[in-house]
């Protein structure tokens, strides 16, 4: 059941596709103080658990920090960070109440569970326009079903994107980008997709090519596409400002960008230096953005990502003068402990400052709106223009497409990477717990950058996050690292191309269960709670993830752990893998168990009277055979399986004949592996 509470006169943030009426009784279970800002408060039991909000910091159990959903760039995700590039304003509380909570709002909203007083959830809105959707249901997976219902079906890749993909921010020739994908192919590990970087661009311009670098652009991606691999641009939120540059020069013609108080476009400073925003809350606007990325799709690109849509900025003018007034002020004194930490400070608040968000304004429907009443609709929209674009020029063929900036709602368009993290390795444990908390909030396609965009990673953290990336269905490898982060730059090659063969098997069966979970409004990546709602061991499993209907995994996230506790919440079979052809298979009874893991080992574990299909691996998954398919198994009896595939492209995909059925009894799984052919 499903409640909608109105306040205010909101704007229209197109993130509900399903019609609820507004109650008229004040709102259940939320005790409202009108104070300067509305807040909403909940008395929490010591039991209850708060699941969701998305991509942001901590556990998967949200209580004992304030979260606020103010979409910003910053790199440092450190445990006192607030905002990340999200803005996902579900949660669920589970304990003496279960009670799903959305705040549909276009401003910011914060969270406190649990910081400021124990026991208080204490929900506060910049803005008093705003509708809040209560869902009760039967359980936990009803309550996040109707949620996803209420928010529209989430977006499906290609069968390509879910390959592995090489990206840095370093590749910049041609000969850089064969230079990467000759080594893979040499040392024969697989490879979907090869990224570019702002480097590619002329100038740091979206939409344009850096012709001295990339002179061929077009024969380039051809020359790849021909060999199962997909090149991927970038493209950046800023316009240049800068006259024969045709976006801009089009841009300030049509009237297509946002405006300062005065009525003149808004000038910030982001990678190209001075840049406009184009107002993508118009819809006009929105249209003429998305008809940009057709210069790319001419030549061959079908995946694109969208960076610094928050949108990022790095400074403005007047925060630079304020910055400049204190040097000048300090000039030719001595810093003492006050004066140096406060120019200091002056600096580093350059980039994000909220009094920079308050300087332009957008026209949505003839309204003038400023920008931070509207904030986290920006990166959905810019994102959304693309999503929309790609459904008019390729109208048969799925385009990939993810975003860093996002709110609830872009999730119709695309999936999202959980932004620049770091080689740490609380940021691998960060992007273990982030993912179900991100499907619950309708991003299936999601991933971090395997070992970490910053700072220099090492071949143990790198490998166990390959190891964990194997089932998340975004698989990127993205840095800026002074070290080398492909696979074949470290000592263990075999071991990565082992690991890399093993996630391209495993293809079938996530490709299946993530096209199910979407058509389904369920979630590929659930808490154990979802699925062992009345075992109070599992609520409390921090670590440990399903996967689809058939497989639990239990990551290793440790610096030298060569093993881990796993708590089962029934009995499960153990698989222990080193490669395709040397795993091992143990039966294992309910009940907390001590499982070695070894640094050339990814483990995970098969429910009762479950089977996980899988493929021979090739080096592109264009070259794999899907019709032909093997089966690990946990079988007691007898089960079918259904299967989803398509030809990895069409957009036509809830089709009858996508669906197989996959047959299994005890003999047929005591086997080590046994064909299966399902066509």
């Amino acid at each position: 059941m499903i409640k909608r509470y109105r306040y205010g006169q909101p704007i229209s943030t197109d993130t509900i596709v399903k019609s609820i009426p507004i109650c008229d009784e004040n709102i259940a279970f939320f005790q409202l103080e009108n104070k300067e800002k509305m807040t909403f408060t909940y008395t929490m039991d010591d039991n209850d658990i708060i699941y969701g909000l998305g991509e942001n910091m901590r556990g998967i159990n949200k209580r004992g920090f304030t979260y606020i959903s103010r979409c910003m760039d910053g790199a440092k995700h450190t445990e006192d960070r607030n905002s990340l590039y999200a803005a996902h304003n579900f949660f669920i509380i589970d304990g003496k109440k279960q009670l799903g909570v959305f705040f549909d709002a276009a401003g910011i909203v914060s969270y406190d569970i649990g910081e400021t007083e124990i026991d208080q959830l204490i929900i506060t809105c910049d803005d008093n326009d705003f509708d809040i959707y209560l869902i009760e249901g039967d359980n936990l997976k009803d309550i996040a079903k109707q949620f996803r219902q209420l928010i529209g079906q989430s977006y499906i890749p290609p069968k390509w994107a879910l390959g592995y993909h090489q990206s840095r921010w370093m590749y910049k020739t041609e000969d850089d980008f064969r230079n990467i994908v000759k080594q893979y192919q040499e040392n024969q590990i697989p490879l979907d997709a090869i990224y570019l970087d702002i480097d590619y661009m002329e100038d740091y311009e979206s939409f344009t090519i850096n012709r001295e670098n990339l002179p061929h652009f077009e024969e380039l991606v051809q020359e790849f596409k021909e060999q199962g691999v997909h090149m991927v641009p970038i493209i950046d939120a800023g316009i240049k400002v800068k006259e024969g540059y045709h976006v801009y020069d089009e841009g300030v013609k049509q009237n297509r960008f946002c405006k300062d108080k005065d009525g003149k476009n808004f000038k910030c400073g982001v990678w190209p230096g001075y840049c406009h925003f184009v107002d993508v809350l118009n819809e006009d606007n929105r249209h003429w953005f998305g008809d940009q990325y057709q210069f790319l799709l001419d030549k061959g690109i079908d995946g694109i990502w969208n960076d610094m849509n928050e949108p990022s900025i790095f400074y403005t003018d007047e925060r630079l003068n304020e910055a400049y007034s204190l040097v000048d002020e300090l000039r030719d004194s001595e810093l003492n402990l006050f004066t140096y930490f406060k120019m200091r400070g002056q600096f580093s608040k350059l980039s994000s400052n909220p009094k920079d968000y308050q300087l332009f304004y957008h026209d949505i429907n003839g309204q003038k709106v400023r920008h931070d009443k509207v904030h986290n609709l920006y990166g959905y929209n810019l994102t959304r223009a693309a999503g929309e674009a790609f459904e008019r020029f390729s109208p048969e063929k799925r385009i990939l497409l993810f975003s860093r900036g996002s709110m609830i709602g872009m999730h119709r368009y695309s999936g999202i990477w959980t932004g620049d993290n770091l080689a740490w390795w609380s940021h691998l444990k960060l992007c273990i717990q982030q993912m179900p908390n991100i499907n619950l909030c309708g991003f299936l396609y999601s991933g971090g950058d395997l070992g970490g965009f910053g700072s220099d990673t090492n071949e143990e953290l790198l490998m166990r996050w390959v190891q964990f990336g194997i089932f998340t269905p975004l698989m990127r490898n993205h840095s800026q690292s002074q070290r080398a982060q492909e696979l074949y730059a470290f000592k263990h090659t075999e071991i990565f191309k082992n690991m890399i063969e093993i996630r391209y098997a495993f293809i079938p069966y996530l490709y299946s269960e993530l096209v199910k979970a979407a058509l389904s409004d369920e979630s590929y990546f659930r808490p154990l709670a979802f699925d062992y709602e009345d075992d109070k061991q599992a609520r409390l499993i921090e670590d440990q993830l399903m996967v689809g209907e058939a497989i639990m995994i239990a990551p290793i996230y440790e610096q030298n752990g060569r093993g881990r506790f796993v708590y089962l919440p029934e009995n499960m079979k153990l698989i222990r893998m080193r490669s395709l052809s040397d795993y091992d298979e143990i039966e294992l009874e309910k009940g907390n168990h001590y499982i070695h893991v070894g640094f050339n080992e990814m483990i995970f574990f098969i429910k009762p009277n479950h089977i996980v299909p899988f493929a021979k691996p090739a080096l592109t998954t264009r070259d794999m055979n899907f019709d032909e398919l093997y089966v690990l198994g946990y079988v007691q009896d007898e089960i079918e399986y259904t299967l989803y595939d398509d030809d990895g492209y069409t957009r036509d995909i809830n089709q009858p004949e996508h669906f197989h059925k996959i047959y299994a009894s005890k003999e047929y799984c005591d086997c080590k592996t046994k064909k299966v052919q399902y066509r």
